[in-house]
């Protein structure tokens, strides 16, 4: 996408006043995508779009400008805007660049680009017909197919050239179900670092039926009961949690910011001891996966929580700098447009040994959550609330009828010290995570687990 020796003439130019470092980001993302609503294809859309970002960094402090043009003009112009928040004296030293070699390689083995508009079309009504068909009550269906590749080059001053394309497929349906007056709504997306493959193992069908079951089942519910009880929360559900209550006040910029729950208490035991607790980017084509972060640093298997106790935080370059340590491989962004920041990739529970029918059997009353909504954190202090989009009642060892209207309300360290089986089923939810106006790929799982004790908001007895 850029030549070498015009890279390395932008980061001359970004470290014309000094700085501690200077970055450039170059990216090409091209895609595809397909939206379906209520029978009819409303959107079938191409995009492409690139474009470079220039950061110089001095201390905790950085200038950074973007530009949608890459010739030489338009990049020299945007290291000047950038390094102009740098007030030293005199240049600073760029480093001649050198290849950094991907630590693992995730490939698409059939590339999206090659499949027509006419199948993935096929795609979403597929998905739409499989709804439909499971019964009348299934009022509407919105089925949307996406895939993108993006290509990145990442150049730095201290002479890192790193170089990846990231294919990402997607196939989201969401079913309405209605019954004299009840609404209910089913979702289900399933994604990955991959290429059609991917919609292979992970049928439009199969996916429009998790839809559009969970919309039917939960007409049926009934107020879910309030209180505090048991929760045991379905495979990839606990991740979830794990990744908003805990995974964001583990980010080192609210760290820095003291703005964390977590801060300065690496090494005390603040989860069970069953709770091991990984960000992974290396998992081969998940969708929080990349080979280099958006700094050009290596992927990484980071171990956040070992046997219930805290082990570290997720850095960018910034604040690994700041506190001395290596750069976990964290620091992502949205696009060029927006400079990077620490964010999860892969946040994941690991297995236990227990079975899921196991830990059923042995919870005389509480609440089974299968899938999650929306929900919100508070990281200074782990405080946090989540909707429940499909749960069922538990009652002496069996799951019984669906419950509406049921949240988890919590904090994060005494909930996770409550986390007392987990089963070895591990699934992952696939999601896009916002924080500070961008959102990036983030895939969040664990297996069946249990939480003793933990507030559920509801309406019934």
């Amino acid at each position: 996408m850029l030549d070498r020796d015009l890279a390395a003439d932008v980061l001359r130019a970004a470290r014309a006043r000094g700085g501690a470092f200077a970055e450039l980001y170059v990216e090409e993302r091209a895609g595809l995508s397909v939206r379906l609503d209520d029978g009819t294809v409303e959107e079938v859309t191409r995009g492409l779009d690139r474009g470079a970002g220039v950061r110089v960094v001095h201390g905790s402090s950085f200038g950074y400008a973007y530009s949608n043009r890459l010739d030489r003009d338009a990049l020299l112009e945007a290291a000047a805007a950038a390094s102009a928040a740098v007030t030293e004296d005199g240049p600073g030293d760029v480093v001649d660049l050198r290849t950094v070699e991907p630590p693992v390689v995730h490939d698409a083995l059939r590339d999206a680009a090659q499949t027509s508009a006419a199948d993935k079309v096929a795609w979403v009504k597929e998905a739409d017909d499989t709804a439909r068909s499971l019964g009348d009550e299934i009022a509407q269906v919105t089925a949307v197919y996406s895939d993108s590749v993006q290509r990145i080059a990442i150049a730095t001053s201290d002479g890192r050239w790193v170089e990846e394309d990231r294919p990402r497929i997607r196939l989201v349906v969401t079913a309405v179900a209605a019954r004299e007056g009840t609404i209910q709504t089913g979702f289900h997306g399933p994604a990955g670092l991959a290429g059609t493959e991917f919609i292979e193992a992970n049928p439009p069908a199969a996916t429009a039926e998790v839809a559009a079951r969970r919309a039917l089942t939960m007409l049926d519910a009934v107020p879910a009961p309030a209180g505090e009880m048991t929760a045991v929360l379905a495979p990839g559900m606990g991740g979830v949690l794990f990744h908003e209550a805990v995974g964001h006040p583990l980010e080192a910029d609210i760290v820095d910011k003291e703005a964390s729950v977590y801060r300065g208490r690496v090494g005390e035991r603040l989860a069970s001891e069953i709770v091991n607790g990984v960000d992974d980017a290396t998992v081969p084509n998940a969708w929080g996966s990349f080979a280099f972060d958006d700094e050009g640093a290596p992927a990484e298997h980071t171990v956040l929580f070992e046997d219930g106790v805290l082990r570290g935080w997720l850095f960018d370059r910034i604040r690994a700098e700041k506190e001395g340590v290596p750069s976990s491989g964290n620091g992502r962004r949205q696009s060029y447009a927006h400079p990077p920041i620490p964010r999860m990739s892969n946040t994941y529970i690991t297995n236990g040994t227990s079975t899921a029918e196991e830990i059923l059997s042995a919870t005389e009353r509480g609440v089974y959550v299968t899938a999650l909504a929306g929900g919100q954190t508070n990281p200074a202090t782990g405080d946090f609330v989540f909707g429940c989009s499909e749960a069922y009642l538990i009652e002496h060892g069996e799951v019984r009828q669906p419950v509406r209207g049921a949240n988890l309300i919590g904090r994060a360290i005494p909930v996770m010290s409550k986390v007392d089986a987990l089963a070895a089923d591990f699934d992952i939810w696939p999601g896009v995570c916002g924080k500070d106006g961008q959102g990036v790929p983030v895939g969040s799982g664990s297996p069946t687990l249990r939480i003793s004790r933990i507030t559920i908001g509801g309406t019934g007895a």
